[in-house]
């Protein structure tokens, strides 16, 4: 039977705005786990993934920005006066990053090699690789520091054979020299005197092993059995642990490659990775939340702790013999030359680092690392790791060549590691996983909203037409549903009247 006309609009505003509401909470319900399963989907190390293509070959332009500490009085130094530098740069590479020897394993880890190549950008840069630069004398002075237990009969003889090859404990070499690798008579000397003690040939550079090479054999989890695993080192170059350091937790290999990490993170997650350079693992803690580009994002930075000395963290006793907090000796994975890695300028270092050389102005913006990654995915959309080399130098009896030089960190460069997404695969990266969720998070709610308004739009229809309905019904009579009383009752009237008009007449 059909719903009177009255009442058919309240029932339909009622049926659509139940309608709304229910796949409204149908998607508030579903939605969440759609999301989840979607990324799960997109992040895994899968040939069918969204973010494998990124994982193999990084599309995203990284540049390498190396900063140099000019030593601007080298003969005072020698006399035993305070250093002084200028900071020199930036000289700009554009890094080039891609894997190969990518092998799947049956236990859901896959193992590959990433290589690592290097272009200099001259318009980027604030001067050219041929550039001149005094710097210390890498090879004497740490030779120098290596040797200093040696005999001292046998130090001055090597100390004559430095001289006679017109070593001293600074040189004045190129950009391109310092960084790439230079030919030095002084490797072969030093192998002579002492057998081992500088165990490679040939060209010597800081980063001669960047280049062309790769940074060893990681073997991580792709996510296929547990996306919570995803991009976690399961070894490097077959190890579970190095070992450089003089703990067990010093040693370990912990969180990731440092490119990608697991997916859905909190601001009390934390972003760890092994780091074949800095011969350790390292871990960043979170700062702040952002957006990068229309992205959201969670920024993660370098905590105080990460190259305190013993003392002042002791779970980092195992990296000494430690200095001054604020840099860390790395001489066990470098030679046993005497480097020290820390932050650019000694940022968040012991004030006594940098009160000891001049020309040093840390801060914050300029010197500090960080990593800013989209937490529903764990992709960094934007990032700068910067790292400062340092060579420790001082006299050292029976080497002519380390005159009266005070016992110091000397910083010789900085460099800065940066990258961010953009152009094609960020406008891709924004669509899949970012804009079409947030777009389906608010039709959840419109669908809700709009449901609620149509039911309570429908109930103050339904109230109102009752309403009317009670008011009319007094007045107006319905005459389809009340009995009419003037048709029955008017001729019954009118034989009344003409009967008592009869009587009258017979009285």
């Amino acid at each position: 039977m059909a719903a009177p006309a009255g009442r058919r609009a309240p029932l339909a505003l009622g049926l659509a705005g139940l309608v709304f509401a229910l796949c409204g909470l149908v998607l508030l319900f579903v939605l969440p786990s759609m999301v989840r399963d979607q990324v799960i989907k997109n992040v895994r190390i899968d040939p069918n993934s969204i973010a494998f293509s990124m994982w193999k070959d990084v599309p995203v332009p990284f540049y390498l920005s190396a900063y140099f500490f000019e030593v601007l009085n080298p003969k005072e130094i020698h006399l035993g006066a305070k250093p002084v530098v200028n900071q020199r740069g930036p000289y700009v590479y554009r890094e080039y990053r891609y894997k190969t020897n990518i092998t799947f394993h049956d236990n859901g880890t896959v193992s590959f090699l990433e290589y690592r190549r290097f272009f200099f950008q001259p318009d980027l840069s604030d001067g050219m690789e041929e550039d001149y630069i005094v710097v210390p004398n890498i090879l004497v002075m740490g030779a120098a520091i290596m040797m200093e237990k040696l005999p001292h009969f046998l130090k001055v003889l090597i100390s004559g054979a430095l001289a006679g090859l017109g070593q001293d404990a600074f040189m004045n070499r190129t950009v391109g020299e310092i960084l790439w690798g230079y030919d030095d008579p002084l490797i072969d000397v030093l192998n002579n005197f002492v057998p081992g003690l500088i165990p490679f040939k040939g060209k010597f550079g800081l980063f001669i092993d960047f280049n062309n090479s790769n940074t060893g054999l990681f073997t991580v989890y792709t996510g296929a059995t547990d996306i919570n695993q995803i991009h976690i080192v399961d070894t490097w170059n077959g190890l579970k642990k190095v070992n450089y350091w003089h703990s067990n937790e010093c040693n370990m290999i912990n969180g990731t490659s440092g490119e990608m990490w697991p997916p859905f993170m909190t601001p009390s997650s934390s972003l760890e990775f092994y780091s074949p350079d800095a011969c350790r693992s390292m871990k960043l803690v979170y700062e702040q939340s952002g957006v990068f580009k229309g992205v959201p994002t969670y920024r993660f930075v370098a905590p105080k702790t990460l190259f305190a000395n013993g003392t002042d963290y002791p779970p980092n006793e195992g990296f000494c013999p430690c200095r001054e907090s604020g840099i860390q000796n790395v001489s066990t994975c470098r030679m046993n030359a005497p480097v020290f890695i820390s932050h650019p300028h000694f940022y968040d270092a012991d004030p006594v680092l940098v009160e000891a050389v001049d020309g040093l102005h840390p801060n914050k913006e300029q010197h500090g690392l960080f990593l800013d990654v989209h937490p529903v995915t764990g992709i960094p959309m934007n990032c700068s790791i910067k790292l400062q080399l340092s060579l420790y130098i001082k006299k050292v009896s029976g080497i002519s060549q380390t005159g009266q030089i005070k016992p110091v960190v000397l910083p010789i460069l900085w460099f800065a590691e940066s990258g961010a997404i953009e152009g094609s695969v960020l406008k891709q990266f924004y669509t899949n996983l970012v804009l079409i969720p947030s777009v389906l998070e608010y039709v959840q709610y419109i669908c809700i909203g709009l449901g609620v308004a149509l039911i309570v739009a429908a109930i103050v229809l339904e109230v109102k037409r009752q309403r009317n309905a009670r008011e009319k019904s007094p007045q107006q009579p319905d005459p389809q549903t009340e009995p009419s009383w003037s048709s029955e009752t008017t001729p019954l009237l009118q034989d009344a009247s003409k009967t008592n008009q009869n009587d009258a007449a017979e009285a």
